[in-house]
């Protein structure tokens, strides 16, 4: 009488694995879902999540600090969705997420959120875009979870604060009227100068001159209004003790570590990050693309910034 053997427990677990493995992957080939979703960090901090677009996953990190992603959603999101399937968070305190009842808004803590974010999305690999303070959030992610990474894309992003800091102070200084600005001592500590050249520029109708190169598409901006009201608690907290800290970090001494490719698209006049800001990066497989306009190349070089996007997607080895 002829037996059958059976395959080992070995064999078996094998194969499972192996299937488990094929349906990820065939599962993230699919895209997520598009709409809206509400997902719940560990702390229990609600977090507003929009996908939309087919393509590669991409995570928004937006900038403010807390400025929410609506705008460029709203404005770029087309765009953006003909190169990637975005992903647009709202981090805690910010826009239409929720705010931390301790006031947790602390470096690690926001980085932390992005990971959960994907961990409920169920996500093996993701591209991160960032936007200005947007920067530190998502090259601390990359630092800390590189094989979640497939690549980096940093528009107008700072990875060092002092510094962007500074070239927002002295250039915005010198952009008041000579008359009128009162002196600037030079050797006041750096918050004290940042902060009170910030608060003239605002009184002065002065911030859009620093931020844009191109008047209308600070028109453009300044047009949007946001669909509900706003949350701000993460701006709001962003200078208490212990919460600004690890955002003060340069970020541009661990780009050299990291390996995934980086697309970085800098404005020849943001004065807000900095025009000479990216000249500190050191990825080792960075890709620079300098674009004509100011701190918001989403929206005053378009055009030009999807060309670099679509470049940078079909390189080989990306």
């Amino acid at each position: 009488m002829k037996t059958t053997s059976l395959p080992c427990p070995a064999l078996l677990r094998f194969l499972f694995l192996t299937l488990l493995v094929m349906n990820s992957l065939v599962a993230q080939a699919a895209g997520l879902p598009t709409g809206v979703s509400r997902l719940k960090t560990s702390d229990g901090v609600e977090l507003f999540v929009r996908v939309a677009g087919q393509g590669r996953p991409c995570l928004l990190v937006h900038g403010g600090p807390g400025a929410g992603s609506e705008a460029i959603e709203a404005l770029a999101g087309p765009m953006l969705e003909r190169q990637f399937q975005m992903i647009y968070l709202d981090q805690r305190g910010s826009g239409r997420s929720g705010s931390s009842a301790a006031k947790a808004y602390g470096h690690d803590r926001v980085v932390q959120d992005l990971e959960e974010v994907r961990q409920q999305l169920h996500l093996e690999r993701w591209t991160l875009l960032s936007h200005s303070f947007g920067g530190l959030i998502a090259t601390a992610y990359a630092s800390k979870y590189p094989q979640r990474v497939e690549s980096l894309v940093l528009a107008n992003s700072i990875l060092n604060l002092p510094a962007s800091m500074e070239s927002f102070a002295t250039t915005g200084y010198a952009l008041l009227p000579a008359a009128t600005r009162p002196p600037l001592d030079a050797n006041a500590p750096l918050p004290q100068r940042f902060g009170m050249v910030s608060a003239l520029l605002n009184q002065q109708h002065l911030l859009n001159k620093l931020m844009f190169a191109d008047d209308s598409a600070a028109a453009r901006l300044s047009r949007f209004r946001p669909a509900q009201k706003v949350n701000h608690d993460f701006a709001a907290s962003l200078y208490q003790p212990g919460v600004i800290d690890g955002y003060l970090q340069d970020f541009t001494a661990v780009s050299a570590q990291l390996t995934m490719p980086v697309l970085v698209l800098a404005g020849q006049h943001d004065n807000v990050t900095g025009p000479t800001h990216h000249q500190a990066f050191r990825f080792p497989k960075q890709q620079v693309v300098l674009l004509p306009g100011g701190h918001y190349a989403f929206f005053e070089n378009p055009r030009e910034f999807e060309q670099a996007l679509a470049a940078f997607s079909r390189k080989p080895g990306r």
